[in-house]
């Protein structure tokens, strides 16, 4: 199964010229998910080839601006480009007032397309989509309103049947369906063929964590424990502890430091301050983060990765 990741913007506040504030694509099996939404989304969705129309599901993290203000233009977008398919906002409940309230810049009931909100809640991990293949989770953490980060998670696959198996024991569907879902095999003469010698186990489930602005959290390890690759904010670098705690933030240490005790095996660091260059991005954060957790790395507007 495909699994990949696009980073469409990792900067925080505001989008400058060298990179834009958070969004992201998380494809699996060539189903695109939106994670968040900031200005000049679109802009970077036509920029890297994303299928904007094949989005079916936006899961937006908290309702400040570098988070979901892109939200607008894409819904107007799709209105003008005749979208026709349902749209699922995976969202806190205040995101739908303020999309069909007096003021909002844009018509739900005229853009031709139905939108679907799911509210978010923020008292625990709950599992929020799911399809045959993958299942979302948010993940409620600790920042200045409510926020939640998300976890996507491959289910298990079924086993691989061996190719040889079918000609040798002239398989039927029936049979091949129920080996593939763990069955053994029982021959008319009475010889059981157990499922292990029929069999070839599938890959192990693959999981991406997404970790929005947040403080540094006990709950968040829990929940992204052995996840294959987290996405942190880190907002500052070490010296800053004070300022990330201030603003309900993390920094680049204990962003390493929730990689490591969680037991993930790559880290990806965004959500910069604009006090940082392009340069300190790499020589300073990306520097830091690995000083405590070596398999990491910062991201960049762009930047795609396999998970």
């Amino acid at each position: 199964m495909s699994f990949q990741v696009k980073i469409l913007g990792c900067g925080s506040a505001l989008p400058s010229k060298h990179r834009y504030a958070t969004a992201q694509v998380v494809t699996h099996n060539t189903h695109p998910f939106l994670v968040d939404c900031a200005e000049s989304t679109q802009i970077q969705m036509n920029r890297f080839g994303i299928r904007t129309a094949a989005i079916k599901h936006i899961f937006i993290s908290h309702l400040h601006g570098d988070h979901f203000y892109g939200l607008f233009g894409l819904l107007s977008s799709y209105g003008l480009l005749g979208r026709e398919n349902d749209l699922y906002i995976h969202a806190h409940p205040d995101l739908q007032k303020m999309l069909e309230g007096e003021y909002s810049p844009i018509k739900l009931n005229e853009l031709g397309f139905k939108t679907i909100f799911v509210p978010l809640t923020y008292d625990s991990v709950q599992l929020i989509y799911e399809d045959k293949a993958i299942e979302v989770y948010s993940v409620p953490v600790n920042h200045r309103i409510p926020t939640c980060g998300f976890i996507f998670k491959e289910k298990p696959a079924l086993k691989n049947i061996r190719p040889e198996m079918i000609t040798k024991y002239d398989l039927s569907i029936a049979e091949i369906v129920a080996i593939k879902e763990g069955s053994d095999l029982h021959l008319q003469n009475g010889e059981t063929i157990p499922n292990t010698e029929l069999t070839i186990e599938p890959p192990a489930p693959k999981s991406y964590a997404f970790i929005t602005d947040t403080l540094a959290l006990k709950s968040v390890e829990e929940a992204v424990k052995g996840c294959n690759v987290l996405y942190h904010e880190a907002t500052y670098d070490k010296t800053l502890a004070e300022r990330a705690k201030l603003t309900f933030h993390t920094t680049t240490a204990q962003a390493a430091q929730i990689a490591k005790n969680a037991g993930v095996e790559r880290l990806i660091i965004g959500h910069y301050s604009h006090r940082y260059g392009n340069d300190q991005i790499k020589s300073l954060l990306e520097v830091e983060t690995q000083e405590v957790f070596k398999n990491s790395t910062a991201a960049e507007d762009g930047m795609e990765f396999t998970v």
